[in-house]
Order: C-alpha cells, then sequence, then structure tokens
C-alpha cells in the first residue's frame, strides 16, 4: 500500500535537505504483538537486527525475535518500571534502565541473569546508551539530572556530572558527542571531556525524545508540542534547520526513516506522523490506541518498531 504525500502543514521554518519522498512510497504495519501486561515505553534493535527489545510499567523487559515477534527471553530482576532499553552496537549486550534507580546489562545471547546491576543514581534512571565504538562505556541518566559514565569491564562508575534528566544518545559511528535532554533544553556534551559544545534552545515544554541521524550530523528532539531537527556537522553551530508545530496531536518519540534523509517519523497519541522536511509535508497514519512512547528502527532491514501505552508493539516498513 503506498501514500503520497497530500497533505501539507507549514512548519514555522524548513529548509531542504536530502531525498525527494514526495513520490508516493510505502509505509505499512507489517506485525504486531501484545508486548506487556502494562504501558510499554521503550523498545530497541539489536545491531544485526534479529532481536527486538521492549520494556514497560510491568517491570520486565522482553527479547523478541524480530522475524516472528516471538519471545526470545523474559527479563525480570528490575524491581520498578523499565524506562529505556538499549543494545550494544558491537556486542550481543542488551542494558536496561528502570525508576529503581539501577541500570542492568545483560548477555543477549544468553540472558538469564545479569551480568552487571550498576547503582549509585540517586533517583529514578530515566535513560542510557552504549558507546558506538567503546564497548566499555555505557551511559546513563536520573530523574535528578545526573549522568553517570559506567565501565562494563570494572563494574564502577568512572564519572558523574549534571546534564541530562529526559533522555541520552550518543553520536553513532563517531561517538564524540553526547546528546542530553533535560527539561527544555538539549545539551550537546563532548564524551571525552564533559565539556558542553552546544546547548540548544527552543523548546518551550520538556523535551521527551531525541534522535540522531545514521551520519551523527542531525539530532532531532521532541517535546509535546514542536520538533526540532538541528545541524551538529563540521562548522555548523547547533543549527536549528527544520521545525514542525503540532497541530492538535502531541508529540512523543521520533526516528530517522532509513532509507529517506529527509523524512522523520514521529510518535504521537495513536498516530504516526511522517514528515518529509524537505518539502514540509506531513502524513498521519492511525497507529495505536495510545500514546506512542518510543521508536526504533532496525540498522540490517529498515524496519520501524513503535512501542505504545496500548500495550502493543508493531513493526512497519
Amino acid at each position: 500500500m503506498g501514500f503520497p504525500f497530500g497533505h501539507n502543514r507549514d512548519p514555522r521554518h524548513t529548509v531542504g535537505r536530502g531525498t525527494d519522498v514526495s513520490k508516493v512510497f510505502t509505509f505499512m504495519e507489517v506485525s504486531s504483538v501484545r508486548a506487556s501486561a502494562g504501558k510499554v515505553i521503550c523498545c530497541h534493535f539489536s545491531s544485526d537486527g534479529k532481536l527486538l527489545a521492549s520494556g514497560g510499567h510491568d517491570k520486565k523487559a522482553v527479547l523478541w525475535y524480530t522475524s516472528t515477534l516471538k519471545p526470545k527471553a523474559t527479563l525480570e530482576e528490575h524491581s520498578m518500571l523499565i524506562t529505556d532499553v538499549r543494545f550494544s552496537p558491537s556486542m550481543a549486550r542488551l542494558a536496561t534502565s528502570s525508576f529503581d534507580k539501577t541500570v542492568r546489562v545483560w548477555d543477549a545471547d544468553n540472558p538469564g541473569y545479569t551480568l552487571r546491576n550498576f547503582t549509585g543514581h540517586s533517583a529514578g534512571v530515566m535513560s542510557l546508551d552504549f558507546h558506538p565504538n567503546n564497548d566499555d562505556l555505557i551511559c546513563s541518566c536520573d530523574g535528578d539530572g545526573e549522568i553517570r559514565y559506567w565501565s562494563i569491564n570494572t563494574g564502577s562508575c568512572s564519572r558523574a556530572f549534571k546534564g541530562g534528566m529526559a533522555q541520552v544518545r550518543f553520536q553513532p559511528r563517531l561517538g564524540r558527542y553526547l546528546a542530553a535532554a533535560a527539561e527544555n533544553v538539549v545539551s550537546i556534551l563532548d564524551v571525552e571531556s564533559q565539556a558542553c559544545r552546544h546547548i540548544l534552545k527552543g523548546h518551550t515544554k520538556p523535551v521527551h525524545s531525541v534522535c540522531w541521524d545514521p551520519s551523527g550530523e542531525l539530532l532531532a528532539s521532541v517535546s509535546e508540542d514542536s520538533v526540532r531537527v538541528w545541524s551538529l556537522a563540521s562548522g555548523s553551530d547547533g543549527e536549528c534547520v527544520h521545525e514542525l508545530s503540532c497541530n492538535g496531536n502531541k508529540f512523543h518519540s521520533c526516528v530517522f526513516h532509513p532509507t529517506y534523509s529527509s523524512l522523520l517519523v514521529i510518535g504521537c497519541y495513536q498516530s504516526l506522523e511522517l514528515w518529509n522536511m524537505a518539502e514540509s509535508k506531513i502524513m498521519t497514519l492511525p497507529a495505536h490506541e495510545g500514546l506512542i512512547a518510543s521508536l526504533a528502527v532496525s540498522p540490517v532491514t529498515g524496519l520501524i518498531a513503535s512501542a505504545s501505552h496500548d500495550k502493543i508493539v508493531k513493526l512497519w516498513k
């Protein structure tokens, strides 16, 4: 089934970039699963695309075989809701963060027990991420705005500093920067020195989600009423190059489309919005019965996963 970009809703400021997606292209649901007894709020694909992890309010993380959406394993060691799930880009490892103030690292091949349980946060851990090319480094942030770097090998906290509350995401490939969202600001931190390279301002409401494009040169940030895309390419000063204002449908999550570089997929309440940044066009696609809290893209197959408060995880392509 193909969809044209027929509905045009002009952002306040748009600069065209990337592939023309004004032609009809295919984007449809390919499978779904009832993933939890409670709200699902996070999901992520493994680097080989064969596994999908999800987690949420029932305190469990589930590993699914992407090809069948059959469960591989259920991870049940957290004592409170799970806020984030992330696979290592280079190893068969999965990490989970929770309101129970801990971060756990699991062997994705044999996930029967925790490899590491990181403790030290003074508030619920809101988000985490693996460094793209340092196998030993994992990062997390908590509700008090503290960011911690952890050594997977030693199980210890190597650094702690302020700057992130809602979400942390390492720049893909190079891993020079860490994007950290706290309230209505996104900070771009130097991974080595923790120096703040950019403070991205413009959101008037708290930022829920951030995502990098595969090149590591663009960062999207999402608040309830707006989505902003920032250029962090060499020589750029953290300029906002695209902006989309909410038209009544609350925004929450985002991911860059794997094929069209100018297309951003936005998770909203009950629907996905496909935003063609190059042409200022929006397509709204009914998707769930609740808030789409998290989106992820497979680096291999290009599948997009959506995780929702309606307890369902869906795959799209």
